[in-house]
């Protein structure tokens, strides 16, 4: 049997990426339902988490479900993931027995694993979740790894709210125009949201523009090719800027996110005077203006007044809260609809 996971939006057709959406505005109005009863989920988390956590646990106890929370290095043994290793170091049981093992116990298993940045050509193949989706016998669900794809639905319900009327979402969001802004951080960090943001707005069909200091910034070609053909496919477009004022100018959506240049992966003291020299990305009063009185979001956490000033996080204008909220709705539709299957 064929096992459905949630690795990527991109592995999901457009019209079940809307039925989830679609199931995910009726959950945020009847918050409590039994799509789980009697089922159960482990969130295995490599990483920190504050919202995933909360947001899955949740998810799951409003639908009669269970969570359960494993740290492997912390309150789980240590996951080796290669094959053929000899395995005399810290891991204590590979990952072909946990993810098996698990299967046995729940009916979904949640993965949080960021990369460790020393080498972008190994983190970028994803071991450690398609190593839980190869072995597991259940569905898997990616809670941000090299992608965030539970981000981007969020994301998107709350532009469909916005850009809706009271109790009917826009559904259709072709034409607007979407800036995802690179902005600076006093660290290099992971690039995972900006991919899944770039491949999510390509496949609403909106006018995309990639904002960033350099072309250092620009994000890896699988996510840039997958944009590409998303862009084609939707009817919206995608474009790269440096030019912080041509891509403010009529934008409707700016949306807000730090990332380490590629090209550094792994040497990254080099890439710190490039970064600090381009502290000016940050998201301001002034750049909002330029733009056809966009909505302002960002998947927090975020650092005031470093990648957006408070007044840009005070407006009206800005639905990252909302944004955050509907992490719990999507999650719950993407579990129900998983365990259903």
């Amino acid at each position: 049997m064929t096992i459905r996971h949630f690795l990527n939006t991109q592995d999901w057709s457009r019209p079940d990426l809307d039925a989830l959406l679609a199931q995910a505005h009726v959950f945020k109005r009847e918050r409590l339902g039994d799509q789980l009863r009697g089922k159960s989920i482990a969130l295995v988390f490599f990483n920190p988490s504050m919202r995933t956590r909360t947001s899955f646990e949740l998810g799951a106890f409003h639908l009669g479900g269970h969570a359960v929370v494993l740290q492997p290095g912390k309150d789980a043994w240590p996951i080796e993931f290669d094959l053929g290793t000899v395995m005399d170091g810290e891991a204590e049981e590979h990952v072909a027995e946990v993810a098996r093992v698990l299967g046995r116990y729940v009916d979904l298993i949640g993965v949080r694993a960021f990369p460790k940045f020393v080498d972008w050509s190994v983190d970028r193949e994803d071991r450690v979740l398609r190593s839980f989706a190869r072995y597991s016998p259940v569905p898997v669900i990616n809670m941000e790894t090299i992608t965030h794809p539970c981000q981007e639905l969020a994301h998107v319900m709350a532009l469909q709210e916005h850009f809706g009327n009271p109790g009917a979402p826009a559904t259709d969001l072709r034409g607007r125009k979407f800036v995802l802004t690179w902005t600076y951080h006093p660290k290099p960090l992971n690039t995972a949201v900006a991919n899944s943001a770039l491949t999510i707005a390509t496949r609403m069909g909106m006018d995309v523009t990639l904002l960033c200091p350099t072309p250092e910034y620009v994000l890896d070609r699988r996510y840039m090719e997958w944009a590409e053909r998303n862009a084609g496919e939707s009817g919206g477009s995608l474009r790269v800027s440096h030019d912080i004022e041509g891509s403010y100018a009529g934008a409707d959506v700016v949306y807000a996110k730090s990332w380490g240049a590629l090209p550094y992966f792994g040497n990254w003291a080099p890439e710190k005077p490039i970064r600090d020299r381009y502290r000016h990305f940050i998201v301001d009063e002034q750049k909002m203006a330029l733009t056809n009185d966009a909505v302002f979001s960002h998947c927090l956490p975020l650092r005031r007044n470093v990648k957006a000033t408070d007044a840009v996080m005070d407006s009206p204008r800005c639905i990252a809260i909302e944004e955050a909220e509907n992490r719990l709705h999507v999650q719950k539709a993407i579990m129900a609809t998983l365990a259903g299957s």
